[in-house]
């Protein structure tokens, strides 16, 4: 998925401290891939393995090199990288561009910025960056808590005390995700990531009290920009079919991946919010290696086949 250079600036100019010199009415140019390249090779007249279609960092390499070259011929290898047709050119440490990059930028149309970030850190940071904005993403209906490191997905139908268990969850010191409506990707680590959208963020709404503003409320510990999922809880209303152990554990599939889901029964005057809560903390030690139901089960089947109790 390729993404223009504008996208990348609406999303990074901040956290990467990127800044405009030139081609500022060219950045629609498309980035191809999320690597990123060092032109070094390219400079010298070496071309056969040039990856333009990256964005090309500028680093002390670079400017070393260009500046031990006679001035027509330091002209000349700048030329012929833009000749290559490359989305986007980055100097880093607050370098000052030379003439030459910014006439041949103008020239070929290509965006030039420049930030005072050590080029391997811009260069870690920005792969970060362009991963995430050309990951596939989908948008499900459900409810995002972060409970104690735990990401949280409530889902259920519209009206089941989604919003108000969360606002409970959020009350004890929890964080909220997003509300009603999240985002999710799938990162190159294969776990599912959830936000919310921009327009959403930090808001919720409350039956019968309309729309608050949670940080506002609560202060800015009571939200979290994003969350890895760990547990999709499924609120609904009572059955008689409900699982009563937890010693076959339950999954539903996310973009290709396998999340423990378990379903809680909603009935008057239950604390929703101290459910939610054990379930999220109960998910936090079996990661940790300490299944509670498997652990009773073993017991169990170890005493009615008259085995030595373990546990004792």
């Amino acid at each position: 998925m390729a993404i223009s250079i504008k996208t990348l600036l609406d999303n990074g100019a901040e956290r990467l401290s990127l800044s405009v010199v030139s081609g500022g009415d060219h950045l629609d140019r498309k980035l191809q891939e999320t690597a990123m390249n060092r032109p070094g090779l390219a400079l010298t007249g070496f071309f056969q393995y040039f990856a333009n279609h990256r964005l090309q960092i500028f680093g002390l390499a670079e400017f070393t090199y260009l500046k031990s070259l006679p001035a027509e011929e330091m002209r000349l290898r700048i030329e012929a990288l833009f000749e290559q047709q490359v989305p986007g050119i980055v100097v880093t440490r607050n370098r000052r561009v030379p003439r030459e990059i910014i006439e041949m930028a103008e020239r070929y149309k290509v965006p030039v910025m420049r930030t005072p970030m050590v080029t391997m850190n811009f260069m870690n940071e920005c792969t970060v960056l362009l991963e995430k904005l050309t990951a596939p993403h989908e948008r499900i209906q459900g409810t995002t808590m972060e409970i104690m490191g735990i990401g949280v997905l409530l889902r259920g139908d519209p009206g089941i005390g989604k919003s108000e268990t969360a606002l409970s969850l959020i009350e004890r010191g929890y964080s909220l995700v997003s509300d009603d409506v999240t985002e999710i990707r799938r990162s190159s680590r294969g776990r599912i990531v959830c936000w919310a959208s921009e327009i959403t963020r930090y808001h919720m709404e409350i039956r019968g009290l309309g729309i608050i503003h949670v940080p506002s409320l609560f202060g800015v510990s009571s939200i979290r920009r994003q969350t890895e999922l760990d547990l999709v809880i499924e609120l609904r209303l009572p059955t008689g079919e409900e699982d009563r152990t937890g010693v076959s554990p339950q999954t539903v599939s996310l973009m290709g991946v396998q999340i423990p889901c378990i379903a809680i029964p909603v009935r008057s005057g239950r604390d929703m919010a101290n459910i939610v809560e054990v379930a999220a903390l109960n998910q936090k030690l079996k990661e940790l290696g300490h299944d509670a139901a498997k652990e009773l089960d073993d017991r169990i089947i170890s005493r009615l086949t008259g085995g030595r109790d373990r546990h004792g």
